[in-house]
């Protein structure tokens, strides 16, 4: 996928990451973000894998990628040195001198709306799924401003670029209401609009934008000082929550239903390949519907498949006993493999990255790894 202002930097791809993952999203214990790679550095193509393995980076060089970006992290636990002792230190250090940069994207995109079950559940046939688990809404401001009518348009531009007026994917949002302003400037004003002394009546608008981030808050009021007209505006900034549609997991329903085993197999087509294949508990015949799904290990969202009116949950690395229990309490269970689960969501966080930085003015082109990088190399066949 290709989305040209030469010379797109490091630092252009990860902000991009950063909006769509943002890594306050990630959990506590979690990497992710820039791992290794100079922000300023010239970056044109970026390869997109699960894993950062020494094959793949071979993959992303022989690409002319100067970016990898993976969804497990390389360095997950602390490190107190590179010593190249250890695979993931060679790994590293050979990433460094080849000038190669590494950024991951983990939690925060298995949380993401779009996110890792997201494109698990598009892939498998999933239609109008939401989160499994979701996360409560986010703390978020809500900007109220008067400006003269006739500079909407020019003040709206400025907060956007500030940030204010992103919801999902959409940006710019706002909304606004005619109306009339009415001040009289006292002794030592500048007004651009009126005279000192005397009372003006101005044809405003009441405009409203969010401003998703609290942190965006002080980076938006500059904004507004600077665009607006008047020498003091008249603004609120009001606290709100942000329904953001993020979470664990996700639920659905297929576009009709179908036994369990042929649902199985179903899944087994849509995902890549791999030896363990796919594995379904539960009864062969039951009729399937209702579907949850968690890219990568999923089972402790059991209960809350089961809350969600599931008929059954497709993840991995299932354990034997939380499996047999789900069957029992009446959910199947589908365990596609670890890999092969979060490998749907490479494509799509490709190509929204790419379109990101292509509606920014940069030619960017990005690469899907066809490696299977999945641990177990062989399964052998089961008794009859």
């Amino acid at each position: 996928m290709t989305s040209r202002t030469p010379g797109t930097s490091l630092r252009d791809w990860t902000d991009a990451l950063d909006a769509r993952y943002d890594p306050s999203w990630a959990a506590d214990w979690d990497a992710v973000g820039l791992v290794a790679g100079d922000p300023d550095a010239t970056v044109e193509r970026a390869l997109f894998a699960v894993d950062p393995t020494e094959a793949v980076v071979d993959e992303a060089e022989a690409a002319g990628a100067r970016l990898l970006v993976t969804h497990h992290p390389l360095l997950l636990h602390g490190v107190h040195g590179v010593a190249e002792t250890t695979p993931k230190a060679r790994l590293l250090a050979r990433l460094v001198r080849s000038g190669t940069a590494l950024f991951t994207a983990h939690t925060n995109a298995d949380v993401a709306a779009p996110g890792v079950s997201d494109a698990l559940a598009a892939a498998i046939g999933v239609r109008d799924a939401q989160p499994l688990q979701r996360l409560a809404p986010a703390e978020a401001v809500k900007l109220v401003v008067f400006v003269p009518s006739g500079d909407v348009d020019r003040l709206v531009d400025a907060l956007a670029a500030a940030g204010a007026g992103a919801v999902g994917d959409y940006a710019r949002c706002y909304w606004a209401a005619p109306g009339t302003g009415s001040f009289e400037p006292q002794p030592g004003a500048d007004p651009a609009v009126g005279r000192v002394g005397e009372r003006t009546d101005v044809a405003e608008h009441r405009v409203e934008m969010l401003v998703p981030a609290r942190g965006q808050v002080a980076e938006v009021v500059r904004a507004l000082r600077a665009a607006h007209p008047y020498e003091a505006p008249a603004f609120d900034l009001l606290p709100t929550m942000l329904e953001h549609g993020r979470g664990l997991g996700r639920v659905g329903e297929l576009a009709q239903p179908v036994p369990a085993r042929d649902f199985a197999d179903a899944v087994r087509r849509a995902l890549p390949s791999t030896p363990a294949g796919v594995r379904l508990a539960g009864d062969l015949d039951r009729p399937v519907r209702r579907v949850a799904v968690c890219g990568g290990a999923g089972d402790d969202l059991v209960g809350d498949a089961l809350r969600a009116g599931a008929d059954v949950l497709v993840t991995a690395d299932l354990r034997h006993h939380v499996a047999l229990e789900a069957v029992e309490r009446g959910l199947l269970m589908v365990d596609a493999g670890h890999w092969a689960t979060e490998w749907p969501w490479l494509g799509d966080a490709a190509a929204r990255t790419a379109r990101a930085l292509g509606d920014a003015g940069h030619t960017v082109s990005t690469v899907v790894s066809s490696l299977v990088t999945d641990p177990w190399t062989h399964a052998t066949a089961g008794q009859p």
